[in-house]
């Protein structure tokens, strides 16, 4: 597997991450040892770049990953996050300091870990300054709790003023083919910051991989049968962008999901994918897409059937939405 730098630390992780989220809930039914299976032969193949966070299960996410890294944890660069909380089935966020600090020591004590290689503040607070949290976050560096810090979903004016506070080593936000808004500023700033830019669903939420072709192929408790992009017209208008982008995998030898993730790596060496999944064959055939090279033809044939904008509908109903770009 080949590596990226994380930020400006010198720490390498794996160019292709594993996101664990699903390993817990939203996209169905949870299954502990298969999942452990996955994180396990992940680090078999050089998939070091873990990344959970303490909403995810409600705490049985990171539960999860600290068994199954239990006995290598030295092979793991471990990520995780906080700020969102769960009350009464709904959501929260929280920066404030005190709950930063507090938040940090329950996710160690279920990572069953002593310290957090990289941490993020899952979404950005409006009510508490960007300066308040980061400090906080700044003080887990110096307490030795934790190795670097991130933000996920935060505005540009939000990352330079958090930088301005500590370095910011990985911005984590939603970036693949039918998600490009982050190429108009936020790849340019990381870039000019020196931030590892951490691309969460980079496989559109498992659409770009040409296997949901209906609702019906999803759990009933899977919540993308609420997502804009699943459902309706804009569904059938995405089948489409997924169709043009397999007809170019097909070409190239590859499967959509590499074809997908091999554009990602190929956009900036500063961007690191995380696909998630609790398929032993999908990890497997996601690692392999680190391999592919693709050429300034095949990235520009790419580009035209998948433009900017080219997806149906908003990526997260109207709540979630609110929650980004903080």
């Amino acid at each position: 597997m080949k590596t990226r730098t994380l930020g400006k630390s010198g720490t390498q992780v794996s160019a292709i991450g594993l996101g664990c989220m699903g390993m817990s809930e939203f996209y169905g039914p949870a299954d502990e040892a298969r999942s452990i299976d996955v994180i396990q032969r992940a680090l078999d193949l050089g998939v070091t770049f873990l990344d959970t966070a303490d909403m995810y299960g409600v705490g049985e996410n990171e539960k999860l990953v600290g068994k199954a890294i239990a006995k290598r944890r030295d092979e793991v660069t471990l990520a995780t996050k906080f700020a969102i909380q769960r009350e009464g089935g709904g959501f929260a966020i929280c920066g404030d300091p005190a709950y930063v600090k507090t938040a940090c020591d329950a996710s160690l004590q279920r990572l069953g870990v002593d310290h957090i290689d990289l941490y993020y503040q899952h979404r950005v607070d409006p009510n508490v300054p960007i300066e308040d949290t980061v400090g906080a976050m700044a003080e887990l560096v110096e307490a030795g709790k934790v190795r670097h810090l991130g933000l996920s979903e935060a505005a540009p004016d939000t990352i330079r003023r958090a930088q301005q506070v500590h370095p910011i080593s990985a911005l984590q936000t939603e970036l693949s083919l039918w998600s490009r808004d982050p190429e108009q500023e936020l790849l340019p700033l990381c870039a000019e910051l020196g931030i590892t830019f951490v691309a969460y669903s980079p496989l559109g939420r498992g659409f770009l991989t040409g296997a949901i072709r209906d609702l019906d192929a999803l759990d009933e408790g899977d919540f993308r049968r609420a997502n804009p992009r699943f459902v309706g017209d804009n569904m059938a208008r995405n089948l489409a962008l997924v169709d043009a982008v397999t007809e170019v995998a097909r070409e190239k030898d590859a499967t959509p999901a590499q074809l997908a993730l091999a554009w990602l790596l190929a956009r900036a060496p500063h961007v690191v994918p995380i696909p998630g999944t609790t398929k032993r064959a999908r990890l497997e055939e996601n690692a392999a897409a680190a391999a592919i090279t693709l050429s300034a033809d095949e990235l520009a044939r790419i580009d035209a059937v998948a433009p900017p904008g080219a997806a149906a509908g908003e990526r997260y109903p109207e709540a979630g939405m609110a929650s980004v770009n903080g």
